[in-house]
Order: structure tokens, then sequence, then C-alpha cells
């Protein structure tokens, strides 16, 4: 299988699988295992990055997000351009609430572009990550959209993603043994083809085509 890894946008094929020190042939959604990769270094890929099927809605990086968010025990108000660390999965980045979109009371809007926001308020915001992150919407995956906010040693802000603004992945690092990968993912199907012609006793595809109908 080939994964990238987003927000670093590196492109490599999974060698082997591991759980508990037994090889895999795969693995499946909540198994805690560990893979291998190839040609990518230990200083290419660091903590918060996600791995994903590079074919298949890979991982990319968020440009922003939006999120609804409850106030915990911050001691003051909390207004546009406020930026703490974040932490989401295994992601420690800095992010700025852009925007104070409403404030809101069980899922009900209760005021429109509010100036500041305080303890036990809940709203839906804006954010923008001061560095790269990968994070996804919580209808689509769950553990890459729940984050909490710190603040004089404390969660102040805990809050789930609700949509995600998805930055264009650039070219991107792309490993020689995923490029291999692919070519013999292009070339099986063109053996198979080979194959039935030479099967169906040297008819062309029009021909088979014709005698079919």
């Amino acid at each position: 299988m080939v994964v990238t890894f987003a927000p670093v946008n590196i492109t490599t094929e999974v060698k082997s699988i591991k759980m508990h020190h037994e090889a895999l042939s795969e693995a499946l959604p909540g198994d805690n295992v560990g893979f291998n990769v190839k040609n990518v270094s230990v200083k290419d890929v660091h903590c918060g990055n996600v791995a994903g099927d590079s074919k298949n809605d890979p991982p990319m990086e968020a440009a922003g997000f939006t999120a609804q968010v409850i106030i915990l025990n911050h001691p003051g108000q909390i207004s546009a351009g406020y930026a703490l660390v974040l932490d989401c999965h295994t992601a420690h980045i800095a992010c700025k609430f852009a925007e104070l979109k409403e404030r809101i009371d069980s899922s009900k809007k209760l005021k429109d572009g509010p100036k500041f926001l305080r303890s036990g308020d809940a709203a839906i915001i804006d954010m923008v990550p001061g560095k790269p992150i990968c994070v996804e919407n919580f209808s689509e995956s769950p553990p890459l959209s729940h984050f909490a906010v710190l603040d004089m040693r404390q969660t102040v802000v805990v809050g789930v993603i609700k949509a995600v603004d998805k930055k264009a992945a650039g070219a991107g690092k792309v490993t020689k043994s995923a490029q291999k990968a692919w070519k013999a993912k292009c070339i099986l199907p063109l053996i198979s083809a080979t194959l039935v012609l030479i099967s169906s006793g040297g008819r062309t595809v029009s021909e088979l085509f014709q005698l079919t109908i």
C-alpha cells in the first residue's frame, strides 16, 4: 500500500505492519500498530503527522477550520485574534481564533458575531493554525476532530471541528518505492487484458464485442 503523510506531503510505500511484535497483512480501525515505510528519514516525519491512502482521499494540510467550542475555566474574555496552543490528536500547534461567528446554546443560535466569549459560553468559530497541521471534520474522522486549548497550565477551551478548509497540495516528495508500487498496479491490468486476448483465440477486442451482441 502507498500512503501519504500530511502535512509534510511525503508519499511512500508501506513495507510491513506489526502489532505486539507480530506481523499483520493489514490494520483495521481501532488497531494500535506500528508500520515500516521505505525511503523516508526519521527527520522527514514528525509527531502530529497523519498517514492515509495516497489514492483514496489522502490527508492534506488544513489552511483553517470551523469548530464548535465551549469556554471553560478562563478568567477573562476571549476575542478574535486570541491565539494559544491547541492539542489535537498528537499535534501540538498554536492556533488563532480568527472569527467568532456565533454564540450558541445546545446548537441553538443566540447571537451572530459576538465580540467576545466568557467561561460557560459555547460558540462557532473560525480558527487558523500558526503552523502546518492535518485535521478532519467530525463526520469523517472523529479522532482527528476533537481538540483542547491550554492556557495557564489548564484546559480553557474544548471543541470539535465541523468543517475544514484544506490547503491545495503542492508537488510533494514521492519516494522511489512508491513510484514502483504505482507502476506495478498499472502493469497488472495490461497483463490481464493481454491474457484475455490470447485465450480468445487471437480475436480482437472489436470481434469479441460483436460476438457478445
